[in-house]
């Protein structure tokens, strides 16, 4: 009996001193991520902390962790059943596993354009409207991150679906990947290969971001006596939230509201095992019916596997949202940022000249990546950035000052070489900050031992690469002219 209590008590003080360091660790991650940083080396140093607190948190929580279900050929069986219950159509295609894909839909019989392909009654799917017609509605009216963020409420009632025993959508949850290629996944040196990209900046923000929405929905669950509080505090972990966000923003889609007054984002099972390619949104909901369709956006033969198009998007937003990068992507571009410095003697003048041509003095210049057309808003930047106090003052007090946005606009031959010789010398710069070249970066990418995220990393960023080498020689060429 002695030794029955003895054992007894070493584990509650065992229970209690991991309660205390996972409490700890939390405040740590609340600090870290709520600390603002506008310089990029520092928010590095933050999330460096913040993946030393997270490694720790999956180690302290993982007896807690319960893993979604190991997608098998029953978990399939049991989801295609479960759509069929609920009058989920799928014609013409199977659910099957594609190399570099996942799983993806497989044509089966000759699919001819524009006909309906999927469709997936409103009753399906997981929405935040969904969620207040369950216990979830009293947390959600009180708490005003899950009132005013609606992709973090629709993560919540995720989690909430994946512990209860007797989830309407456990088959559809247990159909979801266990993780995800998101920048939530991705370890500090995966990170550092999107040093020199844009897109580091934005990663590191979503890594805080999320970390902080972590640690406060940890201390809400741990200090709050509400119901579902009380059934998430043991099973909400970090790994779990991580999961449940990548979840959304890879797998979200926007509908109507159910008044039609408003739209709202929705986890839509069944359409969202489809890939991306380029074409033309043929995603729709249809009112009448209540119900997601989805038409063929070309002929399909097969054995092909059938896409949709996710929407004009760049690489950077594919990448950051959905964990993937499309190489051949028509409506990929680079964000070149660009702007008057406050030191400069003629700023004021630049300033006013730029603010009447309805320029941010101050912005980001979208270079697309093909085809490749000088914007006039840029044009008219450079321009106006290399203009002495004679040249402002005259486009100043034109009636005609919109006609530096055009290529063809007459200005003097030493301040259009000047300009174009300033355009040429930025996209050095910005190439230059890379660590690697474009051709390293193809070599890398043939090492065949190379992580997933590793290899997301430098694809994505070669795809910047390839837009400012293109845009590069189209300055050379126009120089030379």
């Amino acid at each position: 009996m002695g030794r029955k209590g003895q054992g007894h008590k070493s584990k509650k003080t065992n229970s209690n001193r991991s309660k205390r360091e996972l409490d700890e660790l939390v405040d740590k991650l609340l600090r870290l991520s709520t600390t603002q940083q506008n310089d990029c080396t520092k928010s590095l140093e933050d999330v460096k902390e913040i993946r030393f607190i997270t490694e720790q948190l999956l180690n302290l929580q993982q007896s807690n962790t319960n893993a979604t279900t190991i997608r098998s050929g029953v978990v399939v069986e049991e989801f295609v059943k479960w759509c069929g219950e609920n009058q989920a159509k799928l014609e013409g295609c199977q659910i099957a596993e594609f190399e570099g894909f996942d799983l993806g839909l497989k044509v089966c019989e000759e699919i001819p354009p524009a006909s309906l392909v999927i469709s997936v009654p409103r009753n399906l799917f997981l929405t935040v409207e969904a969620a207040k017609k369950t216990e979830l509605k009293r947390l959600f009216d009180k708490d005003q991150m899950l009132r005013n963020m609606h992709n973090v409420a629709l993560a919540m009632f995720l989690i909430f679906e994946r512990f209860k025993s007797d989830s309407f959508w456990r088959p559809y949850i247990n159909m979801l990947p266990s993780s995800y290629t998101t920048v939530l996944y991705f370890t500090v040196d995966e990170l550092l290969e999107l040093k020199g990209s844009p897109t580091f900046e934005t990663a590191l923000k979503q890594i805080k971001s999320i970390a902080r929405q972590y640690a406060y929905f940890h201390k809400l669950f741990h200090t709050s006596d509400d119901p579902v509080c009380v059934f998430m505090r043991e099973k909400f972990t970090y790994d779990v939230y991580r999961w449940a966000v990548s979840t959304v923003m890879t797998r979200q889609n926007t509908i109507p509201s159910e008044d039609g007054e408003t739209t709202m984002n929705a986890l839509i099972p069944l359409w969202d095992i489809c890939n991306h390619t380029n074409g033309q949104i043929t995603t729709d909901y249809n009112p009448e019916k209540k119900r997601c369709e989805c038409l063929a956006l070309k002929q399909y033969q097969p054995g092909e596997q059938f896409f949709i198009f996710y929407g004009a998007r760049t690489n950077a937003d594919l990448f950051i949202h959905n964990g993937f990068v499309y190489e051949d992507n028509i409506y990929d571009g680079y964000w070149m940022k660009l702007g008057i410095s406050k030191s400069d003697p003629l700023q004021e003048k630049r300033t006013e000249l730029l603010n009447k041509l309805q320029i941010n003095p101050t912005g980001s210049f979208f270079l697309k990546k093909a085809p490749l057309h000088m914007d006039g808003a840029l044009l008219a930047f450079v321009r106006i950035f290399n203009m002495n106090e004679e040249q402002l003052r005259h486009w100043l007090d034109s009636d005609r000052s919109d006609d530096v946005q055009y290529l063809e606009c007459a200005l003097d031959t030493c301040l259009e070489k000047k300009s174009w010789s300033f355009l040429q010398a930025r996209l050095k710069l910005l190439l230059a900050i890379y660590k690697t070249t474009l051709e390293e970066d193809g070599k890398l990418l043939e090492d065949t031992g190379l992580g997933t995220n590793r290899k997301l990393a430098i694809r994505m960023r070669s795809t910047e690469k390839s837009i400012l080498r293109s845009w590069m020689d189209y300055v050379d060429q126009y120089i030379k002219q």
